[in-house]
């Protein structure tokens, strides 16, 4: 696998390699022990997450606060995503920044989430399959917002908004602003 950081410190894009031939193709999407040496020593996934969506819908900007934080490794299996994230870490000179990644069955690409970052993704195909490993179990108590379309962050979603679907939560997501207030995180 190709590991590949990105402009934020300890986010990166991973490429799995594909053998292919007229039959179709195999590859591996996760290897524990490599993983942790390139990207997260330490790192364990305990859950597996899926969703499918259409064309349109907004799933985001999602997270977790404090001891329930998630760090995610994401990739699609049908279809394709534009998949963001944003850097919540107050601590961070990358703060409010985010990184915007297309992931699709194609591509076949993944994107690795750490803790403390907001996560979402738009739907660009028909339909998507998106899949997500979790270090931290869901905990609705710990759950937050970020709203998707805070100008402060200046995240470029490909669909104008008379093309989006998203769930009434979303909608009323934090500002950036409000987020650096949130306690604790």
């Amino acid at each position: 696998m190709n590991y590949i950081p990105t402009q934020i410190d300890g986010v990166y894009i991973v490429e799995p390699k594909r053998f292919g031939d007229a039959r179709g193709y195999f590859m591996e999407t996760f290897r524990l022990e490599e993983f942790r040496r390139n990207v997260a020593p330490g790192i364990e996934f305990v859950q597996t997450n899926e969703s499918v969506s259409t064309r349109g819908v907004l799933r985001g900007l999602h997270f977790q606060k404090g001891e329930f934080s998630q760090a995610k490794l994401v990739r699609v299996s049908q279809g394709t995503v534009i998949d963001v994230i944003v850097d919540l870490r107050p601590e961070s000179p990358t703060f409010g920044k985010h990184v915007a990644v297309e992931l699709s069955a194609e591509n076949a690409r993944q994107l690795f989430v750490p803790r403390r970052f907001a996560h979402g993704f738009i739907v660009l195909s028909d339909v998507a399959q998106f899949q997500y490993m979790v270090d931290n179990v869901y905990a609705p108590q710990a759950e937050a917002t970020l709203r998707f379309d805070d100008p402060e962050l200046g995240i470029d979603w490909p669909l104008p908004a008379s093309e989006l679907n998203l769930s009434e939560k979303d909608l009323r997501g934090y500002s950036l602003a409000q987020i650096r207030d949130l306690k604790p995180f």
